[in-house]
């Protein structure tokens, strides 16, 4: 029998098979490696480096590029390593005796560093220095810490140590001012995408710009992170990635759901808006991380309406155009709007008992936005009015031109018979539009050249009400400052009372109560006297009188207060010669 044995070659994961090699190949700190080659060209070498940052950005990596850099013994025109000398070759072969890593996270003991001072002593054998890189430094016991510092002060002239960190606030400050700090940045998206799709292309794998961002979004800045999750992808895709295959691998909500539910806001369809959430809810994801990428795609939003913002949008360029479209169609006020109930939502959801009602009410909210506010109406029957008074002008100008004599003119009587009647008060709503007209036009057969002068009082509104209308109005006006908590209190809070026919006052407790009706009283004024159809509603805010209570504290005051009780212990005081202590 004959058994046919198969090798297969051994796999070796993206994120060591393309760890870069040289400073031009490491993604995203452009800054940083460049600094690191000027070092190298000029020979200003520092004997001791902190690389901190996020994890997966390259510290290491960049520890070991400029380890075999500084022993390359022949470097190229560009400061490189030529990976052909023996230094190089070495190096690469992982046998070299100049390059020593410690990890001080299995190894962070007082001994360990000792062991470690016990090799600086000895020189190196082929190249110009040792190089000792101890990784996660912050791992170190405070022994081992105050142990390093005296080598890592004064290390003989060949040893050059590299810590590495992603927590740098926990390594000590003696340590950190012995060392050159270079702080490593996360790297951005378009960064990402833009190596993995290097990558897809050397390996032979079609990956859509879609996919591969949700893998850059997943990875959050950690190029080692987004490599291990491309291969995931690849382990169940194949040869191809699709944006559909990417989200359900990896677990991610569809983008597209939030452009859905802004679309829904904005044509107030609540129904659309509770549908999708129980869709996102059946699928298996929270809702608390709903919201919050809810809050995201609106902040998204934001910066995509401005082409100087549109850059703080890290995302591809096809979704970038996405968002750019939709911005279009959403006002600034709006989406203003929309983070804030979106934020308050995400607030109280930790708290809430009820959490899926908090999400539905937050997206009401959202889908009532779109609803015309009240000072948006008043505006455009300010505007129909004031284009009626336009027109009536000239009729009313036009009489006086045509007399040639001046005859006595009798005040006008009110045509009663022909005005048509005031429509009722209605409280809690808005009047129409369409009533505007009816309440303010007069018949023009009453104009008259002496009734010019009075015409502006004429247009007042004066339609007559109670006071349990007025009070219904005035709790019925809490919804419009649904923001602004301490207003809100006070209108619930304080009780109006009637000075006459149209004037009202109010009592509040301090002049920072006062301060708060004056910011906001005449917006509330105007609400109401629009929904009573009456402009003589007059409010007054007054600060309630206390009288202060005084309060004898030392020994002076208290003896004060009982002479101003009893006269006659004055008295006393001076016959027994008692001083007051």
């Amino acid at each position: 029998m004959r058994v046919n044995c198969i090798f297969m070659e051994n796999y070796i994961v993206s994120a060591r098979k393309y760890r870069p090699t040289t400073f031009e190949s490491v993604v995203g700190q452009q800054a940083l490696t460049q600094t690191l080659r000027n070092a190298i060209r000029t020979n200003h070498l520092a004997h001791a480096y902190l690389f901190c940052g996020p994890r997966g950005v390259g510290k290491t990596t960049c520890a070991r590029i400029f380890a075999k850099t500084i022993n390359c013994l022949t470097p190229t025109e560009n400061h490189d390593a030529c990976n052909q000398c023996e230094s190089c070759v070495a190096f690469n072969e992982q046998r070299s005796f100049n390059i020593h890593e410690l990890d001080a996270a299995s190894n962070n003991s007082v001994e360990d560093i000792r062991s470690l001072i016990d090799q600086v002593r000895i020189p190196p054998q082929i190249g110009k220095y040792s190089v000792y890189i101890i990784d996660e430094v912050h791992m170190l016991s405070q022994g081992a810490f105050n142990a390093l510092l005296k080598t890592l002060e004064e290390p003989p002239s060949y040893a050059i140590f590299i810590l590495a960190t992603t927590e740098k606030h926990k390594v000590l400050p003696t340590i950190l001012s012995r060392c050159q700090v270079y702080d490593f940045s996360r790297i951005t998206v378009a960064d990402t995408i833009h190596h993995l799709q290097y990558v897809a292309q050397q390996e032979g794998i079609n990956a859509s710009e879609e996919a591969l961002n949700v893998v850059a979004q997943k990875a959050d800045g950690g190029m080692r992170d987004a490599l291990s999750i491309f291969d995931q992808l690849v382990s169940f895709c194949g040869t191809t990635i699709s944006y559909e295959q990417a989200i359900e691998v990896l677990n991610v909500l569809d983008t597209e759901y939030y452009f859905r539910l802004v679309n829904a806001a904005l044509a107030g369809n609540v129904s659309e808006a509770l549908l999708l959430l129980n869709e996102v809810l059946t699928k298996g994801f929270d809702a608390g991380h709903f919201v919050t990428g809810l809050a995201q795609h609106l902040r998204d939003v934001l910066v995509s309406k401005d082409a100087a913002t549109v850059q703080l949008l890290e995302t591809s360029d096809a979704i970038r155009q996405h968002y750019q479209e939709q911005a279009q169609r959403c006002a600034a006020k709006w989406i203003f709007n929309a983070l804030d109930i979106v934020n308050t939502c995400d607030i109280n959801y930790r708290t809430a008992k009820n959490k899926r009602l908090t999400v539905e009410l937050a997206l009401v909210k959202l889908c009532r936005l779109t609803e015309a506010p009240i000072q948006e109406v008043q505006q455009v029957q300010k505007v129909q009015l004031a284009q009626k008074v336009q027109a009536a002008a000239p009729a009313t100008q036009a009489a006086p031109q045509s007399a040639t004599a001046p005859q006595p003119v009798s005040a006008p009587k009110p045509v009663t018979a022909a005005a048509p009647p005031l429509p009722k008060p209605t409280i809690g709503a808005m009047p129409s539009l369409g009533n505007l007209g009816k309440l303010t036009s007069t018949p023009q057969a009453t104009a008259q050249p002496t009734a010019a002068a009075p015409k502006a009082e004429e247009q007042k509104r004066n339609n007559p009400f109670t006071l349990d209308q007025l009070k219904s109005a005035w709790v019925g006006q809490i919804k419009n400052f649904q923001s602004e908590e301490r207003f809100k209190a006070m209108l619930t809070t304080y009780e109006l009372v009637q000075d006459s026919e149209t004037k009202f006052h109010i009592t509040v407790d301090n002049q920072l109560q006062k301060k708060e009706f004056a910011k906001f009283g005449k917006q509330l004024m105007d609400n109401i006297r629009a929904v009573l159809q009456n402009d003589l509603i007059q409010l007054k805010v007054e600060v309630a009188d206390y009288v202060a209570t005084q309060v004898a504290y030392t020994s002076t005051e208290k003896y004060k207060l009982l002479k101003e009780q009893n006269p006659h212990l004055d008295e006393l005081r001076q016959r027994m010669n008692l001083q007051l202590e």
